[in-house]
């Protein structure tokens, strides 16, 4: 039946009411809607049109229609309802980042630089933006660094950032069960958990839908590999995505998906979780698999593990690849710019200069001209002297390259290091605070 309001009602919202009886209601009563329609056609269609489009009608309670205001606010209420979700996530920081060192000795690993911002910064904002409100760092390393470096971000963000100290190492799952009070608040809400060594675009709102669609207690991301020989292999039904099981590295084809370090959990996941070092890939998921209860969504565009130095400059080609398709404005233009190419707006560039492609110029850089660079990474505070050349490498925070030095293949200089002018490096490590008096032509560390 139509709304007793209804010649009280303004043709607008006549129209609205109309829509979702002819959606709601039997087959029976589809003529009375279809009645009134006919009265509503003439000089209506796009007003109806508007409004059946921007508010969703098929999703308002019919108490609602009874009150055009109130139908109002209540579809704001479900456009809205999204932002307004309060979530928590744990993101497993791990230990002493020996795979990336040099910079690590300098920084935790999620506070090494990565497109001129800390790691794990571009893991917080993306899950500020899908209604995360805590995030726990999972660590066992130098908590107090962490915390202080991110207390800016922390009000800036206005998201709570807290720590979640291993005495040992607890391994992949045992951090959940340490931080379970962290973690469940009693909303029964679902949490994520990011491996912070994980880079891609982060599709966490469509993460979300896939969760709520599929009903299982666990989700996590996968993504293709052309060699799944070398990764464990998430073998899975590829229509509704449920797990199927694990197969460690498989001397036989069975799929092409691994985990990309990405999940969304249900608080019930801590029951399975015993406070002890053990693995979540391991042992935690499938025996979640077995019970049916995990699926996997792929994750669509790049991902990249940047944890070791060819990873890391991998990553970053990616990054700019994915920002070039998402947010061009925000790439550095110019007819000394080839590629993609990030520089921050405090940096500064003189003249003569190639840069690109894959390049990112942190904060307060200054290269001077007749530079050329190329995938390479330089971060904040360093100095790159006149006609020096860089390429697939990384130069650290503060660090100086002399006049005509060539730094490529793969070097990565720590923090305030100094490369003498007409230096020639062939990849290899140096160490922070190191001064490069002579030529490295292999690949070495400089202690």
């Amino acid at each position: 039946m139509l709304n007793p309001l209804w010649p009280r009602l303004e043709p607008g919202w006549q129209a609205v009411q109309l829509y979702f009886l002819y959606h709601q209601a039997p087959n029976y009563e589809r003529l009375d809607a279809h009645i009134y329609i006919e009265k509503l056609v003439c000089g209506m269609n796009k007003l109806a049109n508007k409004i059946k489009t921007s508010f969703y009608p098929e999703e308002l309670p019919i108490s609602d229609l009874c009150d055009p205001v109130r139908s109002l606010s209540s579809s704001e209420e479900k456009k809205r309802e999204f932002s307004r979700i309060k979530m928590k996530a744990l993101i497993l920081v791990g230990g002493f980042g020996t795979r990336l060192r040099p910079l690590t000795l300098s920084f935790p690993k999620p506070l090494v630089d990565f497109a001129n911002k800390p790691m794990i910064l571009h893991q917080i904002e993306a899950l500020k933006a899908v209604g995360v409100d805590e995030v726990v760092l999972a660590i066992n390393y130098q908590p107090e660094v962490m915390l202080n470096f991110l207390k800016d971000f922390e009000a800036k963000l206005e998201i709570k950032i807290t720590c979640s100290q291993e005495t040992e190492p607890m391994g992949t799952a045992g951090p959940l069960a340490l931080a379970r009070d962290k973690l469940v608040d009693g909303s029964g809400e679902p949490f994520f958990v990011l491996n912070s060594d994980v880079i891609s675009e982060y599709p966490l709102k469509e993460m979300i839908e896939f969760h709520k669609a599929h009903g299982g207690e666990a989700s996590i991301m996968v993504t293709k590999v052309d060699e799944p020989s070398k990764y464990g292999v998430v073998v899975m039904d590829e229509t509704t995505g449920k797990v199927e099981k694990f197969v460690e590295k498989p001397k036989l084809f069975v799929g092409n998906k691994i985990n990309a370090g990405i999940y969304l959990l249900n608080p019930s996941v801590l029951d399975k979780i015993e406070l002890r070092p053990t693995s979540i890939e391991k042992e935690t998921f499938p025996k979640i698999a077995a019970a049916q209860g995990l699926y996997a969504m792929v994750l669509p565009g790049f991902w990249m593990d940047i944890g070791q130095p060819r990873d890391y400059i991998t990553g970053l080609r990616l990054y700019l690849d994915s920002l070039r398709k998402k947010s061009p404005a925000k790439l550095t233009t110019g007819a000394h710019i080839v590629g993609n190419v990030l520089v921050d707006e405090t940096a500064k560039i003189g003249e003569g200069c190639l840069i690109g492609p894959d390049v990112a110029i942190g904060p307060g850089c200054v290269v001077e001209s007749g530079v050329r660079l190329s995938r390479c990474t330089v971060m904040r505070g360093a100095r790159i002297k006149k006609h020096a050349c860089i390429s697939s490498s990384i130069i650290g925070w503060h660090s100086t390259v002399g006049q005509w030095a060539r730094i490529e293949n793969m070097t990565i200089l720590g923090e305030d290091v100094h490369v003498c002018d007409e230096i020639y490096t062939n990849g290899g490590v140096v160490l922070p605070h190191k001064e490069i008096k002579s030529n490295i032509l292999k690949p070495e560390i400089v202690m």
